[in-house]
C-alpha cells in the first residue's frame, strides 16, 4: 500500500524541568517513552526538538535586575544612556529595562514608531497617515505624540507601553525622557551614550552611531556576556533572547547548546542504532496576519543543532511539474513521471536555485523552517511540550 501520511509532528510531553536535571537523559526518555505509548517508531533523520527555554532551567542560566544593573553601570557609568528601539513586551523586554534603569542615573528611551522591530504597535499606520506624519523623518516628544494620538493599549496585552515603559524607568529611580524616531542617529541630540535594543538590525545601528559621534555603543547582546557576581550569563548574545522569569530576574538564551543536541543524537544512537538530527530551538520566524506580530524575538530561531540540519530545501514544485512539463499526463503516468523527476535531480544533487521548476518554494534555511514548525507545535502555554518529535520531513512524494 502507497504511503498516505508526509510530515508529522508531535508534541512530546515531559516533567518540568528544573535547574540541575539532567536534561539529556529526560529528553531521550520522554521520546522512548512517547513512542512506546503512541506507537511510532524511531527513525533514520527523525528530528528532535527542544526548546531553548527548558535548556536554559536546567543551567541556570538566570540574571537578576541588580546583575544587570551592575554590568550597564560598569559600562556607561554616571552618563544618561539613551536606551533605543526596544521591543514592547513585558515578557521579553520590561525586566531588563528594569535592570537598565537601575543601574543610570537618566534614561533617555528613544522608540520607534508606529511598530517597534518585531511589529508591536504603539499606533496603525492608517493613524498616521490621517495626521500627516512621516514616521522617517518626523520625531515626537512624548507630549506631542499624546496630543496626536493619545492614549493606545496593544491589541493583545491591553498595555500603554509608552506609559508602562515610562513608570518602570521612574520606578527604578532614574530620570526618563521618552521621544519617538525611527533614525539612530536622532539619540545623538539626547546623549552620545546609547544601549541599542535592537534585535536583527543590531549591527547597523551601531555602525551608524558609531560613524555620526557615538562615544558608548553597546546593544543587549553586550550586557551579562560574562557572570556579574555568579549570575547566569550569554557570551554570545547576552540579553538578546532573554525571557522573563520572576519580577526581578530573567532567564537568559541557553549556552553550550551543541554539548546538548550532539549527547541526545550520540544517546538515541546507541539505544536504538538510529540517526536522528537534534536541534535546539526558540522563537520560530513567522508573522501573525491579525496582530501584524513577526514573532522573531530571539536572535536566532536555533542556537544549535545537529549537522544533518545544515542548509536548505533543494526541493521542485509539484504544481509547476503538472501544470508545466507533463501536463498531459494523468493518473499513474503522472505520478510516475513526475517521481522520476524527483530521483533524477536528488540523484543529481542540482542547485535548483533559480530554476523556474523551484519557485513557490521555501528557500530558507531548515533550521528556521523545522524551527518555526516546533514553535507552532509547542506553543508558548500550557501544552506541556517542550520536546517536539518531527518524521518525515526530509522525506518526498517519492518516499
Amino acid at each position: 500500500m502507497d504511503r498516505l501520511v508526509g510530515t508529522v509532528s508531535r508534541g512530546v510531553r515531559a516533567p518540568i524541568i528544573r535547574q540541575g536535571d539532567d536534561l539529556v537523559k529526560i529528553v531521550v526518555d520522554s521520546v522512548l517513552n512517547a513512542s512506546k505509548s503512541e506507537n511510532f517508531e524511531v527513525r533514520d533523520k527523525d528530528v528532535i526538538a527542544v526548546t531553548e527555554a527548558v535548556v536554559a532551567r536546567a543551567q541556570g542560566n538566570y540574571a537578576h535586575v541588580d546583575n544587570i544593573a551592575k554590568d550597564v553601570k560598569d559600562k556607561f557609568g554616571d552618563d544618561t544612556v539613551g536606551v533605543i528601539f526596544p521591543i514592547l513586551s513585558r515578557n521579553r523586554f520590561a525586566i531588563c529595562l528594569k535592570g537598565i534603569a537601575k543601574g543610570c542615573r537618566k534614561v533617555v528611551l528613544m522608540l520607534s514608531y508606529p511598530s517597534d522591530e518585531v511589529g508591536n504597535h504603539l499606533i496603525s499606520i492608517d493613524e498616521l497617515d490621517d495626521k500627516g506624519i512621516n514616521p522617517w523623518s518626523d520625531v515626537l516628544t512624548e507630549e506631542k505624540y499624546r496630543e496626536l494620538f493619545g492614549y493606545n493599549k496593544h491589541t493583545f496585552t491591553g498595555v500603554d507601553y509608552v506609559d508602562y515603559y515610562k513608570n518602570l524607568i521612574k520606578d527604578c529611580g532614574a530620570e526618563v525622557e521618552i521621544v519617538f524616531a525611527n533614525n539612530p542617529k536622532t539619540i545623538l541630540n539626547y546623549t552620545t551614550s546609547i544601549l541599542t535594543c535592537d534585535i536583527h538590525t543590531r549591527q547597523r545601528t551601531k555602525r551608524i552611531l558609531r560613524q555620526n559621534g557615538a562615544k558608548k555603543v553597546y546593544s543587549l547582546d553586550d550586557i551579562m556576556t560574562a557572570s556579574v557576581d555568579g549570575s547566569g550569563y550569554n557570551d554570545q548574545y547576552g540579553l538578546l533572547g532573554s525571557n522573563k522569569a520572576t519580577e526581578e530576574t530573567v532567564k537568559l538564551f541557553p549556552i553550550n547548546c551543541d554539548e546538548v543536541v550532539n549527547k541526545i543524537q550520540g544517546n538515541i544512537k546507541e539505544i536504538t542504532g538510529k540517526d536522528v538530527e537534534v536541534m535546539v530551538y526558540g522563537d520560530g520566524a513567522f508573522k501573525d496576519p491579525v496582530g501584524k506580530i513577526w514573532e522573531l524575538a530571539d536572535p536566532v530561531v536555533s542556537p544549535a543543532y545537529t549537522k544533518g540540519l545544515e542548509g536548505t530545501p533543494n526541493e521542485v514544485k509539484l504544481k509547476y511539474l503538472a501544470d508545466n512539463d507533463f501536463a498531459d499526463l494523468s493518473g499513474d503516468e503522472l505520478k510516475e513521471a513526475i517521481s522520476k523527476y524527483i530521483v533524477e535531480k536528488d540523484n543529481k544533487s542540482d542547485d535548483l536555485t533559480g530554476n523556474m521548476v523551484s519557485q513557490g518554494t521555501t528557500p530558507r534555511r531548515l533550521t528556521d523552517l523545522i524551527g518555526s514548525l516546533a514553535d507552532l507545535t509547542s506553543g508558548s502555554g500550557d501544552k506541556g511540550t517542550p520536546i517536539i518529535y518531527i518524521q518525515g520531513y526530509f522525506d518526498n512524494y517519492t518516499k
